[in-house]
């Protein structure tokens, strides 16, 4: 697989994931909207569809749709032979780039997708803070080491998650078995910092608030902007270490349920 078609699977699954994943949001949030007032699990369950669509929409690049995914994967191949993302697509600075450009690009356009769907809603709604809340996270209580903790430590699930799949669940499974993850990670975790665990996820959108002409939308909140993106990058790091270990331990991974069959 060349970089060129990397980038255009990994924009195109990010792209859907905030389109679906802002777009449930502002269907809770919005004013007029005909889910207002829908809840947090409302929330949950439509950013782990939104995942389930990314990753399928992603499946040839290997659907990462986060930066915290893709060094922490790349963490997880350092030293073993000759490291590839998916055939054909090396470990290396430069591919590293180009999944982490076409997240962030992806995830802009989603957020714009998200807009234009819910353009009159988001005129009609009187409350910034319910605007900027479509396109990126902040948190209950304001405390940045306490907010960036609850970031790493729910990037860290999301994370060894993905890398120990392998070990638990077929290649048709991982989607499902991902976005099951994330609405738990939401359900458990999300209510400190809203669960950004990805820093496309918040950034991108945050870029897109910043950038469109979204009436009376006020501030982007670029003071908090940080911790969304340096938790969840600490917290795949970490996975990685630990899924290091683990396959230190247990061995190189296995499909469990093809192993089953077998």
């Amino acid at each position: 697989m060349s970089l060129g078609a990397v980038f255009f699977s990994e924009l195109m699954g990010t792209a859907l994931l905030i389109l679906l994943g802002c777009g449930v949001v502002a269907n809770v949030a919005l004013a007029k909207s005909k889910g207002l007032g829908g809840g947090t699990l409302m929330v949950n369950w439509g950013w782990g569809l939104a995942v389930f669509v990314g990753v399928y929409a992603a499946f040839a690049s290997g659907a990462h749709l986060n930066p915290a995914v893709t060094i922490g994967i790349a963490v997880s191949k350092a030293g073993t032979d000759n490291p590839e993302f998916v055939p054909g697509v090396a470990v290396d600075f430069a591919s590293i780039a180009v999944y982490i450009i076409a997240q962030l690009i992806g995830a802009f356009i989603g957020a714009v997708a998200c807009w234009l769907a819910y353009k009159q809603h988001f005129d009609d709604e009187p409350e910034p803070a319910n605007k900027l809340g479509v396109f990126s996270t902040g948190p209950a209580i304001r405390n940045y080491g306490w907010n960036l903790v609850t970031e790493i430590l729910g990037t860290f699930v999301l994370v060894i998650a993905v890398l120990v799949s392998g070990y638990t669940t077929g290649a048709a499974l991982g989607p499902l078995f991902v976005a099951l993850v994330v609405v738990g990670i939401g359900a458990s975790l999300g209510g400190p910092t809203g669960y950004a665990i990805n820093p496309a996820r918040d950034l991108g959108p945050r870029i897109a608030h910043a950038v469109l002409p979204i009436k009376g939308k006020g501030s982007s909140d670029w003071a908090y902007s940080w911790v969304p993106v340096v938790g969840p990058i600490v917290g795949g790091v970490l996975a990685a270490l630990v899924y290091m270990a683990y396959v230190g331990v247990f061995g190189a991974p296995v499909d469990f349920l093809a192993a089953l069959a077998g």
